[in-house]
């Protein structure tokens, strides 16, 4: 029998979207040239596709300018030239070159918060001691994300299928490790997500960011697969929906990068344009995936993707849920 989507979900271009765009040397409205609905985006994740460059994240609670270095330690700062505005349907780089560098090219992700989504951004100042923190999604995340924003510190990364007494580093290559200061070995309710002593995550009067995410049928999806080092004939992932975007992490070993493939950079099957999350590095074509109508399946054997034996993490997002509520199935690619 099939299962369909909430109504809400049926367009998941309201709730994430992924933008190319060329960068001017100067103020650049950029629109969002999908067919689909508009969106305000709140958090918009840059990175510059042809060329080395940082990622970046700007989003709509930290306030516009504020931006944080995805693949380093860096602190926040303040940019009046990077993200300069947030609109109704896409939004407006300034002339920093790692945003809108002339004749370059771009990828912004983009995702809008709310509860029916899944998806909230929560700021807060850090006790040393050990706490609970309050969150607007309304069910159980299943990935965090948070920052220290005023110290050199690792992106701190809590993922269900890790388990709440682990982390791993959004720009590291290392393993899931056991870290009791982070989450608190506590599992995140439907109201509020824990943090223990850790700096990473709670240092006494810094300042932090934590993106969270909960799992939507046919929108969203965070798991867990074995590699089986099987070549075109590797593991098939299900997730309910058409991805838009994958991210993938190996969690059982050190080495491997953050790897990220979408359907805006990538048309047809097979998907080999990817960007390392964790690097500066410009877009590498290799460690090819499919995407598929109802999940996504590995390709291409690697560190980086399916290891034999060896536990990948992954968060994904949809471009068209399998069905959705009027029982219509979506297209293959």
């Amino acid at each position: 029998m099939a299962t369909y989507v909430a109504e809400a979900l049926n367009d998941p271009s309201k709730f994430f979207k992924v933008q190319l765009y060329t960068g001017t040397g100067s103020s650049n409205a950029i629109t969002f040239n999908d067919t689909d609905t508009d969106m305000a985006p709140d958090l918009v994740w840059v990175k510059k596709r042809d060329a080395t460059g940082d990622h970046y994240a700007n989003d709509s609670v930290r306030g516009v300018t504020k931006k944080l270095e995805i693949n380093s330690t860096s602190q926040e700062e303040t940019d009046a030239n990077s993200l300069t505005a947030f609109g109704s349907d896409g939004f407006t780089v300034g002339s920093t070159g790692a945003f809108n560098s002339s004749s370059n090219t771009f990828v912004a992700w983009c995702w809008k918060e709310s509860a029916t989504s899944g998806f909230d951004i929560v700021t807060y100042s850090g006790s040393g001691s050990a706490r609970t923190i309050s969150h607007s999604l309304s069910a159980v995340p299943k990935m965090i994300i948070i920052k220290n924003r005023d110290t050199v510190k690792s992106w701190q990364v809590g993922h269900e299928s890790i388990g709440w007494g682990n982390g791993i580093y959004l720009n590291e290559t290392s393993a899931s490790q056991s870290d009791n200061g982070a989450f608190n070995s506590t599992d995140p309710t439907t109201s509020v997500f824990s943090l223990g002593t850790s700096s990473y995550v709670n240092t006494s009067s810094d300042d932090y960011v934590a993106y969270l995410w909960s799992e939507k049928q046919g929108f969203s999806k965070f798991g867990s697969y074995v590699g089986n080092n099987g070549g075109s004939n590797g593991v098939f992932v299900y997730t309910g929906f058409r991805p838009k975007l994958v991210i993938q992490k190996l969690s059982s070993g050190s080495g491997a990068n953050w790897i990220m493939r979408d359907t805006a950079r990538d048309t047809y099957n097979p998907m080999d344009n990817q960007i390392e999350a964790n690097t500066l590095d410009a877009k590498e074509d290799n460690h090819a995936i499919d995407f598929l109508s109802n999940g996504f399946k590995t390709r291409a054997n690697g560190l980086n993707q399916q290891d034999n034996g060896e536990t990948y993490i992954y968060m994904a997002f949809a471009e068209a849920p399998f069905v959705n509520s009027n029982g219509v199935p979506c297209n293959a690619r």
